[in-house]
């Protein structure tokens, strides 16, 4: 298991395809939203949690197609699937490669990139808080869309469209927890919720993920 998750993170690096990517889509889309909606310091903080957050979700988006097209391409997943490794650990694996490289990266850089929405200060230690407890969900999330269309040439917008719904309920808790903690309200309502939720997620989807990716190689 861990060497299947030292070379997922060493493919994601050597592709491209892991926090380079994310980050710099992170970046971009931090950079232009002041360009939108003007200078406005009181506007561009009440708004940072929300764009922050759907910046990440976005920049999570990016590589969810390469978790299993590659492997699909060159076999390994057929040999994955009949190894005496559980398909669930190895799409628990994905999930967690995927995350390393690009949840990770995109929660160490948000508190950097608050500072371009004026965030106050404040919000920051919850801005990542919040972060570092819902990315492990979109990761799982996007793990079970990748499964869903391994098998179909093209399939990184119908991946999109399957994915972005499920997100949205990390999404608005995790953006109400960024919010509360940056205007010093009770966080401990949504906290709890996106946690549940997170918890809930990495604990069956896998499950649901394996079953799809049995049906598909079939």
């Amino acid at each position: 298991m861990i060497a299947l998750l030292l070379r997922d993170i060493r493919l994601a690096v050597r592709a491209g395809g892991g926090f380079g990517l994310g980050l710099a889509f992170f970046l971009i889309v931090v950079v232009l939203v002041p360009f939108a909606v003007g200078p406005e310091t009181a506007l561009l903080s009440r708004i940072a949690p929300g764009v922050l957050w759907i910046g990440g979700l976005l920049a999570c988006l990016l590589s969810l197609d390469r978790i299993f097209a590659l492997d699909r391409e060159d076999g390994t997943l057929d040999l994955l699937a009949t190894s005496p490794l559980p398909l669930e650990g190895v799409v628990s694996i994905k999930a967690l490669a995927h995350w390393v490289t690009t949840g990770v990266p995109l929660v160490l850089a948000a508190p950097v990139l608050a500072v371009l929405m004026s965030l106050p200060p404040e919000g920051f230690r919850w801005l990542v808080i919040s972060l570092l407890i819902g990315t492990p969900a979109l990761s799982v999330i996007g793990t079970f869309g990748a499964a869903l269309t391994v098998g179909i040439k093209r399939g990184g917008l119908l991946m999109s469209l399957l994915v972005l719904p499920l997100y949205v309920p990390t999404l608005i808790f995790g953006a109400e927890v960024a919010r509360a903690g940056a205007e010093g309200l009770a966080i401990e309502t949504p906290l709890v919720l996106l946690a549940a939720l997170t918890c809930v997620t990495i604990a069956v989807l896998p499950f649901a993920s394996a079953a799809v990716l049995r049906m598909n190689l079939r």
